[in-house]
């Protein structure tokens, strides 16, 4: 069912920046690297200058067959404009399908085969790959490349649009976007979102964004997390500058931000880590922040103090929102420089209105507060279903309660604690999460530890440096005395950890690379 304008509440992210323009229209977006949609474009844009280019693209969309309900695959290198594509799809009723550059060939092709032969949208380095994989003929209907050339592709430029493309709005409860899970333990599941779902995850965002609503705001996500998209809308409906961050390294984020001075700053949170660096960076570029975001994964206390010792601030604060791509945010919580070193685990309660979070046992069964087990929340935000895999999906169900895939508890005063991942248990281990907390803390030299199960059963800590620098035996035996025991650490480079596209490292993968023998530096 499609309407050209539904009343109902929905969140349609292909109308936000036309929407943002018409208040705000001259508002600065600043890029770090140029569209490649657009790469005359250069990196100075405004709200009007992208709402035109969004309705642009839409009508080439729409050019090359594009309809409402549509499956459009946006599967290229990293860059903005992913989102502005997405949007532009959305905006012609199309259902944009976010597919994170950081997939392998062979993972992008199981997604796009659970779709029903999408629109592929792409570059000719990613579609090559593709190519050379599998016969993404015969996965998809027509590939557009947005730069280079293919054989049976078309070009986005070489599109000629005849005609604008009309706002297309498909009912509140329809599929409107698809995105995917992070993939930590295996292929991704396609997560689809309904515009009321993402109504119901952005209305209590844009509440908790109030005290810094018009600030300028810095993000460097990524661009196919329905994440980015609830903080755009934010944003955007309150006149905010924006930076838009592809490059991680803080080389280049830190003159940026020394320039800009954003009062809102958010990326991952092992980026965050990265950028602990900002903080005695010159122009002291993380000195006018107000608040940090943190969505995705658990953030190290040590990152968080260090971060807020940055800010000049007065009222400055972190503020962590828990969740997954099925459920966006359950619990929400402030962190401030003192409060993160008294138990970083916590990562808050539930957002009264939209989400109410429960520990269960084996059978789904509640357990009296203070008792380890599963985490579920019921939440108006939760996904309609997975693409091409309900029965993964009703798996996940409990009555009206979703199972998160963690361990946690909650104190009498209703406040979530997290322990680990389910999957990622280990039998004399506590909580994992909690080991690698202390070690952040106590090893300033550490830019990561992850504990995983080793073959035998005795849990093994994988650790990398800030500078790949050996890590010295006699620290390390001081850092782990009073801690569970745990075998010889094996040291990596962090770049050659398996990494979703959102940088969690994916645990399983990790341990399953250790136990078939491959190489690290080991240091007793």
């Amino acid at each position: 069912m499609q309407q050209k304008l539904f009343s109902g509440s929905g969140f349609y992210i292909g109308q936000m920046f036309r929407e943002a323009a018409s208040r705000h229209g001259a508002v600065p977006v600043v890029l770090d690297r140029p569209l490649d949609v657009a790469p005359e474009s250069g990196l100075q844009h405004t709200y009007r200058s992208l709402a035109d280019l969004v309705d642009r693209l839409a009508d080439q969309l729409w050019t090359a067959g594009v309809r409402p309900a549509s499956h459009v695959a946006i599967h290229k290198r990293d860059n903005a404009d992913i989102a502005l594509l997405g949007c532009a799809a959305s905006r012609i009723g199309a259902i944009p399908v976010l597919l994170s550059p950081g997939l392998d060939a062979a993972a992008a092709s199981i997604l796009l085969s659970r779709l029903d032969r999408p629109f592929l949208v792409t570059d000719e380095a990613t579609l090559s790959g593709l190519a050379a994989h599998t016969d993404i003929a015969a996965l998809t209907g027509k590939r557009i490349v947005v730069s280079g050339v293919f054989p049976g592709a078309v070009t986005l430029d070489g599109l000629e649009v005849t005609g604008r493309a009309r706002l297309v709005r498909l009912h509140p409860d329809e599929p409107a976007m698809i995105t995917h899970s992070s993939g930590t333990t295996d292929v991704p599941k396609l997560a689809v979102h309904c515009a009321r779902a993402l109504w119901n995850r952005l209305v209590p965002q844009k509440a908790m964004a109030l005290p810094v609503r018009g600030e300028t705001a810095a993000f460097c996500m990524s661009f196919v997390h329905s994440r980015f998209y609830h903080a755009l809308g934010t944003f955007l409906s309150g006149g905010s500058r924006l930076l838009l961050l592809v490059d991680h390294d803080p080389a280049s984020v830190g003159p940026l931000l020394a320039r800009w001075q954003p009062g809102v700053v958010e990326t991952h949170p092992n980026t965050f880590v990265l950028w602990e660096d900002l903080a005695d960076a010159p122009g002291a570029p993380l000195r006018n922040v107000r608040c940090f975001g943190s969505t995705f994964d658990a953030i190290h206390p040590r990152t968080v103090q260090r971060l807020l010792g940055a800010s000049r601030r007065r009222g400055k604060y972190l503020m962590q929102l828990y969740g997954q791509s099925e459920t966006g945010p359950v619990a929400v919580r402030l962190f401030t420089e003192r409060g993160a070193a008294r138990n970083g685990r916590l990562v808050g309660v539930g957002i009264p209105g939209f989400t109410k979070v429960r520990i269960t046992d084996d059978s789904g069964a509640p357990v009296p507060r203070g008792t380890v087990g599963h985490i579920e929340a019921r939440t108006r935000g939760r996904i309609i279903t997975y693409q091409g895999a309900q029965d993964r999906y009703d798996a996940q169900l409990n009555g009206s309660w979703w199972r998160m895939g963690d361990m946690g508890t909650r104190s009498w005063w209703g406040g979530l604690n997290l322990i680990d991942r389910e999957i990622d248990r280990i039998d004399d281990v506590d909580s994992n999460l909690r080991i690698e907390d202390v070690l952040m803390s106590r090893l300033d030299e550490l830019r990561e530890v992850v504990v995983v199960p080793g073959a035998d059963g005795v849990a093994v800590p994988v650790v990398c440096t800030r500078t790949g620098a050996p890590l010295a035996p006699a620290r390390w035996r001081s850092a782990t005395a009073d801690l569970p025991v745990l075998a010889t650490p094996q040291q990596w480079a962090f770049d050659d950890l398996p990494r979703t596209s959102t940088w969690k490292i994916k645990r399983v993968a990790l341990a399953q690379l250790i136990a078939a023998g491959d190489s690290a530096v080991a240091h007793g």
